[in-house]
């Protein structure tokens, strides 16, 4: 342990308390991954939580502060980057190399754009389809009604796999408001995934963040992406 870091120390062990307690209520064979966001956070403070409590999964929001640090990330082998941020197109080419799932397409040009960058660096990219649940014009994603046409053009490219779905609910009051919001989202993305794409198994969802991980669980959550709890001094 590094003194520096005892903030983070206790923010973990809390967290992840708080998530097991929230898991052992829900019938899932697969626990829930904590994705660490790190837009507020620094390299140093990314390389601890991996190096000591074996967080392998980050979220980037930025592609410029993703390529400023990439080599100074340890471990990149063993570390999964996520790109959980808004994707311009203009910007695809530089980060298909170095991410492992990109969760926030969020229409069919992007989807287009990635997988043809994708070909030209001979990788095949995960991604999630990013849905404004809650419908907030300040938010990115596609609206509900439009996600299975984004969701069955983006799995007829070449170059991608849509795993699953992304979403971020509005800022809710109760665990109950949250929970309908998620829930909304699961029914949703399990009709696409049976329905429309006629896929086995069970899309990846990724939903809940530092203020409604607790509820994301408990409506199937498979990725929570928490930055503010988790580097809080």
């Amino acid at each position: 342990m590094d003194n520096r870091f005892n903030y983070i120390d206790e923010n973990f062990h809390s967290i992840t308390e708080r998530m097991r307690l929230c898991s052992s209520e829900v019938d899932k064979t697969t626990p829930c991954i904590l994705l660490a966001a790190v837009k507020s956070a620094d390299t140093e403070e990314i390389n601890y939580l991996h190096r000591v409590h074996k967080v392998n999964d980050i979220g980037e929001n930025r592609v410029q502060q993703l390529l400023s640090r990439y080599g100074e990330i340890e471990d990149r082998e063993n570390l999964r980057i996520h790109f959980i941020g808004t994707l311009q197109r203009n910007k695809v080419k530089y980060i298909v190399d170095k991410v492992d799932m990109i969760h926030s397409v969020d229409s069919a040009e992007l989807a287009a754009e990635i997988s043809k960058r994708c070909k030209k660096a001979s990788v095949v990219m995960d991604i999630l389809i990013e849905v404004n649940i809650g419908r907030e014009e300040s938010k990115s994603g596609l609206m509900p009604e439009q996600v299975a046409t984004v969701a069955a053009y983006a799995d007829t490219l070449e170059c991608i796999r849509v795993r699953g779905f992304m979403t971020m609910a509005p800022n809710c009051e109760t665990e109950a408001e949250y929970r309908s919001y998620f829930s909304q989202m699961r029914k949703l993305s399990e009709h696409i995934w049976t329905e429309v794409l006629k896929k086995d198994g069970s899309p990846i969802l990724s939903m809940g963040m530092s203020q409604s991980f607790e509820p994301a669980i408990l409506e199937g959550s498979d990725i929570v992406r928490i930055g503010r709890q988790l580097f809080a001094k």
